[in-house]
């Protein structure tokens, strides 16, 4: 076990360099691997067991080649839910008392080696999720962060706290886990937040049931084998994949959850969010709820802004992994006065898009999560022709076998539109047009949502009241809207985009514990 003195400062993950062959073919290589392995074989892991589910079984399919099985996983019924909710209370005893040091050992030992296997991570979400190769490195990358950065903050909050002194006292502050914790990720970054979510939870000194998203079962599946293997006592994770209206729904509304962390939908997380305000019989405490829930993200790009810079960062904010980040551009705002030459710049190179299976390194972008997202995202565009906004690229399926949706963007959107207003999730970009800076930070600021955003100006006082007064979470002053890294930029939003945590930073922690004050007469 390392000390404390022969941990190095945190710094992030460098992401692979694919220019270089010698990469290129490693890379090709894991691809190669993953595919042969397939179809990921998927149990469920309660009190250290490997065990079937008592709802059978479910699959995960490749996107962009739906013929291809990816995983097949067991699927759990409300009894498994509870037996998992058990076994992690029972196990949250001897977890709780566990130093700071030997928790946090855990995630440096399964960092070191997901760092050492990390393409094999890596490609098995290019499969599963339609990533590229440069998106899929990217997830990897930030799940190794987040163990590397939340296993050092374990530590610096187990550290003696300051204190105001006072004559006739010892005093003390120490942070205590707060019990069982329901950890529910999302698909489209389906390592990176699923490892941070759960490992926050466990390194702070609780026990975690993880119900993983139905899309993405194999790379959930091997992120706990990684833990098996690194050698995580039974019973402090437990994997619970299932229904949500059925496993779900049981571990959110169990009287022993203590807290449950959820990324995911607006509509999924207001109804956790109710759920939890309810005491169930037995139930001691008020539950936690730490919930990221999207957003309907701006760029707005001033008449003194960087056009050339903010097409390319616009391109990449709107259509990187199809638009199926929280933080995509989907609303872009541009002053008048550089409109038509953001336009003639930005339209070329939305259609020069390339478009594939993500194996190929190539293509940039692939096929949407599922036949439902897709749809839905096809109802946008039908109902934005209907309201009379201006279909200027894309807005068709692409070609072949998968759930492919061409690079799709509107012009003349006013504010009262269905593709201004609701977040579909899919690369459709909405482009509004202001006549100032102060209607730019209005239209910015007019949605429920607040997670990220991007101002391009070059004027120094506007780029000052643009930092007071655009309303988001993670705001970016002239690049794009997409991109956080771990400790570098804490990312979490407002209103409707969640409860406001920082996931990778020196908060996030405090989220799954408690603090408790002491004192000692002299």
């Amino acid at each position: 076990m390392q000390t404390t003195s022969e941990i190095t400062p945190f710094v992030n993950e460098p992401f692979v360099d694919f220019s270089v062959e010698e990469n290129a073919a490693a890379f090709r290589a894991a691809l190669e691997k993953a595919e042969k392995s397939f179809p990921v074989v998927g149990r469920l892991w309660i009190d250290g067991e490997d065990c079937e589910g008592g709802a059978g079984t479910f699959e995960s399919t490749d996107p962009s080649q739906t013929s291809r099985v990816v995983a097949n996983c067991a699927k759990a019924n409300r009894e498994d839910a509870l037996r998992a909710i058990a076994g992690a209370h029972k196990a949250f005893g001897d977890w709780s008392k566990k130093t700071a040091e030997e928790r946090a050992e855990y995630l440096f030992k399964a960092a070191r080696t997901m760092r050492l296997r990390k393409h094999e991570f890596s490609a098995q979400m290019v499969y599963e999720v339609g990533k590229t190769w440069a998106e899929a490195d990217g997830d990897t990358a930030e799940a190794i962060d987040f163990l590397e950065f939340y296993a050092r903050e374990a530590l610096r909050y187990a550290r003696k706290q300051p204190i105001t002194p006072t004559p006739g006292e010892d005093n003390e502050l120490v942070y205590i886990p707060l019990g069982v914790g329901v950890v529910i990720p999302p698909w489209n970054f389906p390592l990176a937040i699923l490892a941070g979510m759960t490992t926050a939870a466990l390194v702070s000194g609780n026990t975690v049931v993880l119900k993983c998203a139905s899309e993405s079962p194999g790379i959930a599946t091997m992120f706990v084998e990684l833990m098996k293997e690194v050698g995580l006592p039974a019973g402090v994770l437990q994997f619970c994949p299932g229904a949500g209206s059925e496993v779900g729904n049981t571990l959110v509304e169990h009287p022993l959850t203590r807290f449950i962390s959820f990324t995911g939908s607006a509509e999924v997380g207001k109804g956790i969010y109710e759920k939890a305000g309810k005491t169930g019989e037995g139930q001691i405490w008020l539950k936690r709820v730490v919930a990221e829930m999207g957003g309907k993200d701006f760029m707005f790009i001033d008449e003194d802004g960087d056009v050339d810079k903010a097409v390319a960062g616009a391109h990449s904010a709107a259509f990187g992994f199809q638009g199926q980040k929280c933080s995509a551009c989907s609303r872009l705002i541009l002053h008048e006065k550089i409109h038509d030459e953001f336009m003639e710049k930005f339209l070329p190179l939305v259609e020069a898009t390339t478009m594939g299976h993500p194996s190929d390194q190539n293509n940039y972008m692939c096929a949407m999560i599922n036949e439902k997202a897709r749809g839905e995202a096809l109802a946008g565009i039908e109902a934005a022709k209907k309201e009379g906004n201006t279909l200027v690229a894309g807005g068709e399926v692409g070609e072949g076998e998968g759930w492919y949706l061409q690079p799709t963007v509107f012009t003349g959107v006013g504010r009262n539109d269905t593709i201004w207003k609701e977040e579909l999730f899919a690369p459709v970009l909405a482009v509004h047009k202001v006549s100032s800076f102060e209607e730019g930070i209005e239209a910015a600021n007019d949605t429920i949502f607040g997670l990220t955003g991007s101002y391009f100006s070059s004027d120094e006082d506007k780029l000052a009241i643009a930092k007071r007064d655009l309303f988001c979470g993670n705001l970016y002053l002239n690049r794009k809207c997409t991109g956080a890294l771990v400790g570098v930029h804490p990312f979490g939003g407002f209103n409707m985009s969640g409860t406001d945590s920082k996931a990778g930073s020196r908060d996030y922690l405090l989220l799954f514990m408690q603090g408790k004050s002491i004192t000692r007469a002299k």
